[in-house]
C-alpha cells in the first residue's frame, strides 16, 4: 500500500453544518491525488488537517442529485 495520499481543497463552496468541536460538513472542490477536482461532502477538522468519512461526486453525479433534491419533498 502507498502512503502517497494527497489532497487540495481547490474551492470551498460551502458549510452545510458546524458540529462538536469546530468540525464542519462542507461542500468543496477537492483534488484527491493530484487528479482532476471533484465535488466532496465531508466533514472536517477546523484546521482541514483531519476529515471524516464523505462522499464524492462528478459533475455529472451532482447535476443528477440537484435534480433528485428538487423533486424530492422534505419533511
Amino acid at each position: 500500500m502507498t502512503d502517497d495520499f494527497s489532497y487540495e481543497i481547490v474551492k470551498n463552496i460551502g458549510t452545510l453544518s458546524e458540529g462538536k468541536g469546530g468540525w464542519t460538513l462542507e461542500l468543496n472542490m477537492v483534488s484527491w491525488g493530484g487528479r482532476s477536482p471533484k465535488y466532496d461532502i465531508r466533514s472536517w477538522a477546523p484546521d482541514h488537517q483531519k476529515m471524516g468519512k464523505g462522499v464524492t461526486l462528478t459533475k455529472e453525479d451532482m447535476i443528477a442529485l440537484k435534480d433528485l433534491l428538487e423533486k424530492t419533498q422534505i419533511d
